[in-house]
């Protein structure tokens, strides 16, 4: 075999994560344990660390149902064709070629011997034949390798996008469930603010309070509910975007109203070690199984400056007619090899080879930019999974302070003491850290399932096929 032989390229690699544990608060815990891909990653099912029948029943469909998913798995069984396809050629070929028919020269044609008689001839062959174009210099080998290596490309291609389906539908699950939250936030926020307009009026009525009090309280209240109907549009888009993953028309499934607990915590996921990223990654295997691919290109492309061996072979019976077609005599056979060799095709040959080592170049660097890309994202994914954890802390500190001060305004109104103007601040910023508390724990989850999602989400480079 001609050509270069593969060997994997080198990429860059840190010897740990640099972001911290979400969990850490200082010291020992702050760094990460170094873990192996046996026993900490998960595997398979990686949506029941979350705990939530629902999901666990929503994500099993999308492997049975989305359209895409059904799109990549055409793709692999096209690409395995190919495979077999490229198999074939190490073998030879043999087909039957009957012919039969007849033929009269014509008599007023170039150097026509008018002496002989011209009344035409018949033939009637039956021949077997064979064809064989011999290895000598891996080109049949080279492509077979490289249809296999596209296979294992498109298997891990038909991975990836799975996983990035089943993380797609948790994160939309889990802002539903956050608009959940935020409705009935808003909801309870609606019904204590007309209370609110309630005592306003009476005590304006009871020429306690100024009719500006009553006016304030109704635009508190009549801002709370745009509010609310606002995150309904949200709300419906996200339950729609989950029906398209799991292969359903929007408007034959719903989801019930469930908000997002704040006691939840999403699950910690161990990273292990940076270079294990390049077994846990779909993407990161298509990216090499390519570079591998791309490589038996440029054996491909030396093996067409040596000479071609083909050995073809025919067999049979030829006859002017059925009664002696199949007598000893009529056997016929034709066998022998052909030499070919090009010496002139002006440059063809030396600008294909170019051509693919110049491709395996931008394969290369794509697959290291792939690799470059994970660490990226896990690191992206840690610093916001650690951050958010003692954010979340600290928006429960506010939110506390703010309902307290919240409560504190509303009596010292009621008590004659301070303006409603002074409620109104009270209960708008008492809102607005209840919605962030929300939107936090609703921003660590989403970036729980996508630190899963860039870990690979327990798939590992030993289920490549090996065909």
């Amino acid at each position: 075999m001609v050509g270069p032989r593969y060997k994997a390229p080198s990429v860059p690699a840190a010897p740990a994560f640099k972001e911290a544990n979400p969990d850490a608060d200082s010291g020992e815990n702050a760094e990460w344990q170094a873990a192996t891909p046996q026993d900490q990653i998960p595997r398979g099912d990686w949506w029941t660390l979350f705990h939530d029948e629902s999901l666990n029943a929503l994500e099993l469909q999308v492997a049975s149902a989305n359209q895409t998913l059904k799109a990549a798995d055409a793709n692999l069984r096209a690409a395995r064709a190919n495979l077999h396809v490229q198999n074939a050629n190490k073998y030879p070929t043999l087909g039957i070629n009957p012919f039969l028919g007849g033929e009269r020269d014509s008599a007023n044609e170039p150097y026509f011997n008018s002496a002989l008689t011209n009344n035409g001839e018949g033939d009637l062959v039956l021949p077997l034949q064979l064809n064989y174009e011999v290895d000598l210099w891996g080109s049949v080998r080279r492509n077979i390798a490289a249809a296999r290596e596209e296979s294992q490309a498109t298997a891990a291609d038909r991975q990836s996008i799975l996983l990035s389906l089943q993380a797609e539908l948790a994160t939309d699950y889990f802002e539903l469930h956050a608009a959940d939250a935020q409705q009935k936030l808003l909801n309870d926020t609606v019904a204590q603010y007309a209370e609110a307009v309630r005592i306003t009026n009476n005590r304006f009525l009871g020429g306690v309070a100024v009719k500006s009090d009553v006016t304030q309280a109704q635009t508190q209240l009549h801002d709370a509910k745009v509010q609310a109907s606002d995150i309904a549009i949200a709300r419906a888009q996200f339950e729609h975007a989950i029906a398209i993953l799991i292969g359903k028309p929007p408007a034959s499934f719903s989801l019930p109203p469930s908000p997002l607990p704040l006691t939840d915590n999403p699950p910690v996921i161990p990273p292990g070690i940076p270079s294990q990223l390049l077994e846990r990654r779909p993407d990161i295997a298509a990216a090499e199984r390519r570079t591998a691919a791309a490589n038996e290109q440029i054996g491909i492309a030396r093996a067409a400056y040596f000479p071609t061996l083909n050995i073809g072979a025919t067999a049979g019976q030829e006859s002017t007619s059925f009664a002696s077609l199949f007598e000893t005599s009529s056997f016929i056979y034709a066998l022998g090899p052909t030499i070919g060799e090009t010496f002139f095709d002006g440059g063809r040959r030396r600008s294909l080879s170019e051509q693919a080592r110049a491709s395996y170049d931008s394969i290369t660097a794509n697959y290291r930019q792939t690799v470059l890309t994970a660490y990226q994202q896990v690191e992206d994914n840690l610093v916001a999974l650690h951050v958010l954890s003692h954010e979340q802390q600290q928006q429960r500190e506010a939110t506390t302070s703010a309902q307290e001060s919240e409560r504190i305004f509303n009596n010292r109104y009621v008590g004659g003491v301070d303006t409603y103007l002074q409620v109104i601040t009270a209960q708008t910023s008492a809102l607005n850290n209840e919605r962030n508390d929300i939107d936090i724990l609703r921003r660590r989850m989403d970036a729980s399932v996508l630190l899963i999602k860039v870990l690979g989400g327990g798939w590992d480079h030993t289920q490549l096929p090996a065909q």
